[in-house]
């Protein structure tokens, strides 16, 4: 005799597998890096209207880009990242999305 063996997987728990696999990771940092050619107050001003940073976090992010090379000024999901790190390289200032290992 044959076994047979009913699905007792629900509707519910099939979406959420197939979400699991296509849903793109929320882990992104926007890098934005040092430059000899971008003066301070012109890196702050744009994290100030980009990324909504008060003059004093974009103060603070700019020195660490100049002294480090580079600093993850936001964090979040790479929809809402995406426009942003358009937008500072359009205004000449390297900028780049990573992936964050969590």
């Amino acid at each position: 005799m044959a076994a047979v063996f009913a699905n007792t997987r629900t509707r519910e728990q099939e979406d959420f597998d197939v979400e699991t696999l296509t849903a793109p990771p929320e882990n992104w940092s926007l890098i934005v890096w040092n430059d000899d050619v971008n003066s301070f107050e012109w890196v702050i001003e744009t994290l100030m209207e980009v990324c909504g940073h008060s003059a004093e976090q974009a103060e603070q992010c700019a020195f660490i880009i100049h002294f480090k090379g580079k600093y993850a000024v936001k964090n979040g999901d790479y929809d809402d990242l995406k426009p942003q790190c358009d937008a500072i390289t359009e205004r000449g200032i390297g900028a780049t999305l990573e992936e964050t290992v969590s």
